[in-house]
């Protein structure tokens, strides 16, 4: 049985990757991108990403978690992004991008991770992004 603090712990959970997902959306949309958050993307089996963003001919597929220091993106969230592009995206895998989002405080941090490595079955099972991390993506 679910207790009333474990609710209330919930929806402040979840609030809060609502709050930065739509942060992104409209980092985003200020940066020239079109970008829309998918309200049912929530841990399930389906292949959808948080965010869908789109510049010119690249498609950006991003998973976003926030966090005050570190965030951990584990290998089944990444590898959704990856399958949402090759299963629903058309065009080629050098203008389609899996992207990390961390959302640290007032700090975004970013990092695509590599097509070959999915492919080849090498992602790692978690990915961490740290606070004073460097990303190796900017909008």
């Amino acid at each position: 049985m679910i207790k009333d603090a474990d609710r209330i712990k919930l929806r402040r959970w979840r609030k809060r990757g609502f709050y930065s997902e739509n942060a992104l959306v409209k980092l985003l949309q200020k940066n020239g991108y079109s970008a829309v958050r998918i309200p049912v993307s929530n841990p399930s089996l389906s292949p959808l990403p948080d965010i869908i963003a789109r510049k010119g001919e690249h498609v950006y597929a991003f998973e976003v978690k926030n966090a005050d220091y570190y965030a951990y993106f584990p290998k089944q969230q990444i590898d959704k992004l990856f399958r949402f592009l090759n299963e629903l995206m058309p065009g080629s895998n050098e203008q389609k991008h899996a992207v990390i989002a961390a959302h640290l405080g007032k700090k975004w941090l970013f990092r695509e991770v590599n097509w070959t490595d999915w492919e080849r079955d090498k992602l790692p099972e978690k990915i961490r992004i740290l606070k004073r991390d460097r990303g190796n993506f900017t909008l």
